[in-house]
C-alpha cells in the first residue's frame, strides 16, 4: 500500500486539504446565510449557483488544462476558490454570493478534473480500485471533519472564513511542490445526451431526480436543522451523521444490485428514503437522537443512489460508451441539483423548513414510479451482463466529463476481456 500511495501521496494531501474547506463552507454559508436574514428562497440558490458553476467547469476546465498544464491550472483555481470565502465575508447580500458561489462550482469542477485525472493516470487496472477507493476515504472523511469544525468559532463571525481560506490556500503548495510528473493534457470527449438516455432512461432520469434530491438537501440540509431548533453544533452533526450514514450504505446496497435486478434495488431504496424524508417532514420540528436517527436512515439509502444509477446504466452500455455515459449522467445530475434548491427553498418559504424533506420524498416517490414502469416495459439485464458496483462507483466518483484516451482505452479493453472470459465459462 505504501508503494502504492506515496507517487500520489502529495496530490492526495492537498485533496483532503481541499475538501476540509469545502466542508466547512458549504456548511457555513447556509448557516451565516440565515444569520443575515436571506430568504429560504436565497439560500436555495446558492445550492443551485454552485452547480450553474460546476457544469461550466466541467464543460470549460479541459480547455484551460490544455493551454497551460494540470498544475499551473490546479495552482490558479486554488488562488481563486481561497479568495472567495473572503469575498463572502465582505459582502453579506445575497447577489455577491450568488456570483462567488457560481465561481466556487466552477473552480471545484476544473480541480477535480485535475485531481481525478491526473490519479487515473497513475493507476493500472490492478490498482485504481484500491487508489479511487482510498481517495473517497478520504474525501469523505475530511468532507466530516470540515463540517464539525463549525463548532470551533462562532458563525456570525470572520474566522471560519478565514479557515476555509487557509485550507483551500495551503492545498496548493503539495502540489506545486511535488517532484510527480503530471498527466498529459486530456482529450474532450464528445457527450450525446438524447443517446444517453436511449440507453438507460432509469439510470438517467434516476441522477436528474437524484441531483434534484441531494442538492437540495446539501443546499438546505443546515437550514432545516437550524429550524428544528438545532444550535450550530447540532447542525454540523446532522450534517455529519447524514454523510457517515450515506457512505456506510454504499457497498452493502451495491453488492446486492450485482445479485439482483438493479432496478428491484433502485425501486426499493427509493421507497425507503421517501419513508425517510416523510418522517423527517412529519417530525421536522423534533429535536434529539430521533431527529439524527432519521437523518442517518435518509442518508444511508439516499447516496448510494447515483451509484446504483450509473451502474444500472452502464449494464446497457456498449464497451465504447462508458465513458460518454459517466460523463452525461454527471451533467444530468449537476442540472438536478441546479433546479432542486430552487424548488424546495420555494416550498420551505410558503410552508414549513421540514418541506424539505417532503420534497424529497416526492422526488423519490416519482422516481420509484418510474422505476416500475420501465421495468414492465424492459426485460432485466442477466446477471454476467451487469457490470459490477464497485466498478460503476469508482466511475462515479469521477467528477470530469473528460477522461486521457488511454483512459478510455483501459476500459474498453478492460470490458471486453471480461466478457471474452465469462462468455468461455
Amino acid at each position: 500500500m505504501g508503494k502504492l500511495i506515496t507517487p500520489i501521496a502529495a496530490l492526495l494531501f492537498s485533496v483532503a486539504l481541499l475538501q476540509t474547506g469545502n466542508g466547512l463552507q458549504g456548511t457555513l454559508l447556509p448557516i451565516r446565510a440565515e444569520i443575515e436574514a436571506f430568504s429560504t428562497f436565497s439560500i436555495g440558490l446558492l445550492g443551485s449557483t454552485y452547480y450553474m458553476g460546476f457544469v461550466a467547469g466541467c464543460l470549460l476546465g479541459p480547455y484551460f488544462i490544455r493551454q497551460v498544464g494540470h498544475i499551473r491550472v490546479f495552482t490558479a483555481m486554488t488562488a481563486l476558490c481561497s479568495a472567495v470565502p473572503l469575498a463572502h465575508s465582505l459582502l453579506l447580500l445575497p447577489a455577491p454570493w450568488w456570483l462567488l458561489r457560481v465561481l466556487t462550482g466552477f473552480c471545484f469542477a476544473v480541480l477535480f478534473i485535475v485531481i481525478e485525472s491526473w490519479l487515473n493516470e497513475r493507476a493500472t487496472k490492478q490498482t485504481r480500485g484500491t487508489i479511487l477507493a482510498v481517495y473517497l476515504v478520504i474525501n469523505l472523511t475530511v468532507m466530516t471533519l470540515g463540517q464539525m469544525m463549525l463548532t470551533l468559532f462562532e458563525a456570525n463571525g470572520f474566522v471560519l472564513f478565514a479557515m476555509v481560506s487557509i485550507l483551500v490556500s495551503v492545498a496548493a503548495v503539495p502540489v506545486a511542490l511535488s517532484v510527480a510528473h503530471a498527466q498529459a493534457p486530456v482529450q474532450r470527449i464528445k457527450i450525446d445526451l438524447l443517446r444517453v438516455f436511449r440507453t438507460s432512461p432509469v439510470g438517467f432520469v434516476g441522477c436528474f431526480a437524484i441531483g434534484a434530491a441531494n442538492g437540495a438537501f446539501w443546499a438546505l440540509g443546515p437550514s432545516f436543522a437550524g429550524a428544528a431548533g438545532l444550535p450550530v453544533s447540532g447542525i454540523a452533526i446532522f450534517m455529519s451523521i447524514t454523510v457517515i450514514a450515506g457512505a456506510a450504505g454504499q457497498l452493502p446496497i451495491g453488492k446486492l444490485s450485482d445479485r439482483v435486478d438493479r432496478r428491484k434495488v433502485l425501486l426499493t431504496v427509493s421507497v425507503l428514503v421517501a419513508g425517510a424524508g416523510a418522517a423527517l417532514w412529519w417530525h421536522g420540528e423534533a429535536t434529539g437522537n430521533g431527529l439524527l436517527i432519521l437523518a442517518a436512515f435518509w442518508g444511508f439509502f439516499a447516496f448510494p443512489m447515483y451509484g446504483l444509477a450509473v451502474a444500472h446504466a452502464n449494464d446497457y452500455a456498449a464497451a465504447d460508451q462508458f465513458v460518454e455515459v459517466t460523463g452525461g449522467l454527471l451533467l444530468v445530475f449537476a442540472a438536478g441539483a441546479v433546479i432542486g434548491p430552487m424548488i424546495a427553498a420555494s416550498l420551505m418559504t410558503y410552508f414549513h423548513a421540514s418541506s424539505l424533506y417532503a420534497y424529497t420524498a416526492a422526488v423519490h416517490l416519482l422516481f420509484a414510479s418510474f422505476v416500475f414502469w420501465r421495468m414492465r416495459q424492459r426485460a432485466p439485464a442477466h446477471a454476467e451482463e451487469q457490470v459490477r458496483f464497485i466498478d460503476a462507483l469508482e466511475a462515479s466518483q469521477t467528477v470530469s466529463t473528460t477522461f486521457d484516451s488511454e483512459r478510455q482505452e483501459d476500459l474498453v479493453r478492460s470490458s471486453e476481456t471480461k466478457m471474452k472470459q465469462e462468455h468461455s465459462q
